[in-house]
């Protein structure tokens, strides 16, 4: 395994890191396809084996279990020293003033919620889940401050929302003297490249890391055109991904792949990981494999020419953060 720094931070990270919203009850949630805690098991072994210790959730996956899932894999398979944990909030999770969004009510309610299902009294990186118009920037970045001076969180992150909504944020955090966001987890892959006009730029120059979510978006970055598994077949997020523009990139994919004598998705994933921007790409394992090709990305080296050719067949579309 390879480690990097998360931005401009000290903070060590894996380069691969283990998405985690596939794993929690399938009827906690919206996700009918997800592994249940002894299917899940596995794949947290095999992560602490292969030296992902990145680790990626949400309060929203799957109503919180993928939570009670990841904090009792920490105990079971590592050490908390040794995983560099990250969930997320914004999300609701009940009715109440304080059951979604950004509010401070929310925000520290919900960490302490999430720090209970995890069985930990920290947490590494802790995004808000996309922005909340209803809730002024000081209001939330005064709260999440105030998390990280109480110890329960080391370093921030936000997911997926416009540039200029997250440099709103930052400049908050900044003009009050609290902490600023680190990490950057949004949509980016060789299908979905939109993040290329103003949020990456944004990040490169304020030293926030990337750690993307769907590197292989969903899926079809890594198989041949027209080929269907049972979550793409179920799923409605990525059946969003079958459409005309896609198809001549995925062609792209396959074609240097089959050139290196590689899976389509160490190509895919090498592309991602080759931008400097990127620290860690998260990758959702649910098959022994998918996490071998993940850290057998890092080995691939990708040539200029072989890059332009995955990039020449994009085309514009509007942002997707799904």
């Amino acid at each position: 395994m390879e480690f990097t720094r998360l931005g401009r931070t000290g903070l060590r990270v894996s380069r691969i890191g283990l998405g985690c919203m596939s794993y929690g009850r399938a009827a906690a949630g919206m996700h009918r396809w997800t592994l249940d805690e002894e299917a899940a098991a596995p794949f947290f072994r095999q992560a602490v084996e292969l030296g992902v210790t990145f680790w990626d959730t949400a309060n929203v996956y799957q109503g919180g279990t993928s939570e009670e899932f990841v904090g009792r894999a920490i105990t079971r398979f590592s050490r908390r020293e040794d995983i560099v944990l990250a969930t997320k909030v914004s999300g609701r999770m009940h009715d109440g003033p304080g059951g979604g969004g950004l509010s401070r009510k929310a925000v520290l309610e919900q960490a302490d919620a999430s720090l209970r299902r995890l069985g930990t009294d920290y947490i590494d990186v802790y995004y808000i889940h996309r922005f909340d118009p209803g809730t002024p920037v000081e209001e939330t970045m005064r709260a999440l401050d105030d998390l990280v001076r109480a110890g329960k969180v080391r370093y921030l992150g936000a997911s997926s929302m416009w540039a200029w909504q997250f440099a709103k944020l930052q400049h908050a955090a900044r003009s009050g003297g609290w902490t600023s966001f680190s990490a950057m987890q949004d949509q980016y892959n060789v299908l979905k490249r939109e993040e290329e006009r103003d949020m990456i730029p944004m990040c490169l120059d304020q030293g926030v890391g990337l750690t993307p979510y769907s590197p292989l978006a969903k899926g079809r970055a890594a198989r041949p055109w027209g080929d269907q598994t049972a979550r793409s077949s179920a799923d409605e997020v990525a059946r969003a991904f079958d459409r005309d523009v896609d198809e001549p990139v995925v062609h792209a994919i396959q074609r240097v792949a089959e050139a290196r004598g590689v899976a389509m998705a160490r190509v895919a994933l090498a592309w991602v990981s080759s931008k400097p921007v990127v620290s860690c790409p998260i990758v959702g394992a649910t098959k022994t494999h998918h996490l071998q090709d993940a850290v057998a990305a890092l080995d691939l080296v990708l040539t200029d020419e072989e890059i332009a050719a995955l990039e020449a067949p994009y085309q514009p579309q509007d942002n997707y953060w799904w």
